[in-house]
């Protein structure tokens, strides 16, 4: 029984100087966190998307309290929302653009052609695309089964009737989930100042690039001379954008392409669905048939 009770105090005790010494260490070591985090947190959107380069609302309020981030890269809260926060802590908040994403791909049901017809399996952009690249003739081209629509956690993509998804500028807060999960790495995150966009990334030339799609880009180059010097250039059979150059874009680069590839946006929306817009095809941009309205 001695030995029992000699070996139970034994424990206690070592017991009680190891949180003698966990407490000691605490009083000395704990960082005091600032009050204001949690407020900052509060007053953020909550979306944990991202967007801003940080990993979660959390993160960034920390960083934004010690002035490491500028509160203005939260592109999802609200101007109101920005000024709100930067007021409470006293700083002047930066005026960062909006990002969203795009979709470098106009080639929907009605244009592109498919060289094959998908049964079983799963019904996937990331299934389809395991065999042979996916049924379509262009094997860039989007295979419309909507994988970025399911995992977008922001409801920001529908599929539209072309099977095309449209992202809404408004809810869209460029968390980069669209773009690690396409398959065919369709997606790109672009600020909304970004207009001027070459909705394809066939690699095939000219002739065979439209037998595939028939709004294929077929480097022809028109877009080149229509455009400032360095705006465009052709790379590997397609027409490439230098937005370095941005302020130097316009819709005239859009005038002579043959297939309705390269398209100046008017708005955020890059797609919408036909009813919205009345238009007979999925191809639908917010331009409103560019040639119509710009060069009658």
């Amino acid at each position: 029984m001695a030995e029992v009770l000699t070996t139970l105090g034994i424990l206690v005790g070592l017991a009680v100087f190891f949180a003698t010494i966990l407490a000691i260490a605490y009083k000395k070591l704990r960082v005091e966190e600032d009050p204001r985090i949690d407020q900052v947190e509060e007053m953020l959107p909550s979306a944990n998307c991202g967007a801003c380069g940080v990993p979660g609302c959390r993160a960034f309020a920390e960083k934004v309290v010690d002035k490491t981030v500028n509160v203005g890269k939260c592109t999802v809260s609200s101007p109101e929302g920005i000024d709100l926060i930067a007021s409470f802590l006293g700083i002047e908040a930066s005026k960062e653009t909006k990002r969203v994403a795009r979709l470098l791909c106009a080639g929907g049901k009605n244009e592109a052609h498919h060289w094959l017809e998908y049964k079983g399996g799963m019904s996937t952009c990331r299934g389809e695309a395991v065999v042979n690249g996916g049924p379509k003739a262009c094997f860039w081209g989007c295979l419309g089964l909507g994988d970025c629509a399911e995992i977008c956690d922001f409801d920001a993509i529908a599929m539209n009737d072309d099977g095309l998804p449209v992202v809404d500028p408004e809810k869209c807060t460029a968390c980069n989930d669209c773009v690690e999960v396409c398959p065919k790495n369709l997606f790109e995150l672009m600020p909304v100042t970004q207009t001027l966009i070459v909705q394809c990334k066939s690699l095939l030339e000219g002739d065979l690039a439209e037998s595939k799609c028939s709004v294929a880009c077929t480097a022809c180059a028109r877009c080149v001379a229509d455009s400032a010097p360095g705006v465009i250039s052709i790379q590997n059979n397609l027409a490439v954008v230098n937005y370095e150059l941005n302020n130097l874009t316009s819709p005239a680069a859009t005038r002579r392409c043959p297939t309705d590839s390269i398209v100046w946006l008017e708005g955020e929306a890059q797609f919408a669905p036909e009813e919205e817009i009345g238009l007979p095809t999925g191809r639908v941009e917010t331009l409103v048939d560019l040639k119509n309205t710009y060069y009658q």
